[in-house]
């Protein structure tokens, strides 16, 4: 296919994404208030009863829940999206390219709405509860509706692409850049290392730092169990065959045990 038909053909699925995210906000609109409603659940009931949100700007009441509809769009609009982007590098993909990005994709996004849900129902309450536990006598936390969208939305997004640690972890092993074996003997560092993401992506508080580094590890571990499953990379033909054995991770990290004795 010559390079400007690529172009049209990667218009015509842009153009198809934006659609599908066009096409979502417009039947989530009517319910934006009641979206943003959900959302501040988990803080609300927490709060002190008499106490409620504020807004500061004056656009505020219209901007953060059209602001929430829309990014909520583009989450619900993600495997729309990822198949496009599937449908545009699939034709130049050996066989064995496909069958590995395929599952790889529906994976990753089923893991990212998992990360959400997870910071939904059991990070947002422990975390705002523990906020308004610290508040100090005579002051009332009256949060205002913007900041607030931005806060939940960063700490959501955060348990979104943690969530992506056993496929990264399986990527790497099937690529053969690194082994189980050397991923095993790394983990106090790879623990230590949630803990500081933790740190960085989620707000200078100890519990949200460690309800994001504790699944980080545990999901780590997950990754390493069914890396441990998979093949590793063979050496490829020119024409994409191999002309080498399969050899498992297992048998790999046999060998590097005898390398060592």
């Amino acid at each position: 296919m010559p390079f400007v038909q690529h172009l049209l053909e990667l218009r015509d699925r842009l153009l198809k994404m934006i659609l599908a995210v066009v096409l979502i906000l417009l039947v989530l609109m009517p319910f934006a208030r009641d979206l943003f409603g959900l959302l501040a659940k988990p803080l609300l009931e927490v709060m002190s009863e008499g106490t409620n949100m504020i807004a500061i700007d004056v656009t505020g009441p219209f901007l953060t829940p059209f602001k929430l509809t829309l990014v909520l769009s583009i989450f619900l609009a993600m495997p729309i999206i990822f198949y496009h982007l599937w449908a545009f590098v699939a034709p130049g993909l050996y066989k064995h390219e496909k069958s590995l990005i395929l599952p790889l994709l529906m994976s990753s996004t089923i893991l990212f709405y998992l990360g959400i849900v997870f910071a939904y129902y059991v990070v947002f309450p422990l975390v705002f509860g523990f906020m308004i536990g610290m508040t100090p006598d005579g002051v009332e936390m009256m949060t205002d509706i913007t900041r607030y969208l931005d806060f939940v939305l960063k700490l959501a997004f955060a348990f979104g692409i943690a969530f992506q640690v056993p496929i990264v972890t399986i990527v790497l092993v099937r690529m053969g850049i690194v082994s189980t074996k050397s991923l095993a003997n790394k983990r106090p560092h790879i623990i230590v290392g949630a803990f500081v993401i933790g740190m960085l992506m989620t707000p200078p508080d100890m519990i949200s730092q460690t309800l994001l580094a504790v699944p980080i590890w545990l999901l780590f571990e997950l990754g390493l169990f069914f890396a441990r499953m998979t093949p590793a990379k063979k050496a490829k033909t020119e024409e994409g065959k191999s002309n080498y054995p399969v050899v498992t991770q297992k048998e790999i990290d046999h060998i590097e045990d005898d390398t060592k004795k």
